[in-house]
């Protein structure tokens, strides 16, 4: 988690991204950090996100973030 929590970081420092769990909702994080996120996290945990499952419920937390990243780790 602390992993990825630098990279959300890397992207916007001033959000608590342990706390925040509207990240889409909230229009904190847009299409741009999306893609990058995507890029970091194939590059940190080798971890492909298909595109079926980049929707908000899956990027608006960190949390959920993570469960994707495990969920796809174990496929």
């Amino acid at each position: 988690m602390d992993e990825l929590l630098d990279i959300l970081r890397e992207l916007h420092p001033e959000v608590d991204f342990e706390t925040n769990e509207h990240l889409i909702d909230d229009r904190i994080l847009d299409s741009f950090d999306i893609v990058s996120l995507i890029s970091e996290i194939n590059e940190e945990f080798d971890v492909a996100i298909p595109a079926e499952e980049i929707v908000p419920e899956n990027f608006n937390s960190a949390k959920a973030l993570m469960a994707l990243i495990e969920r796809l780790s174990d496929e």
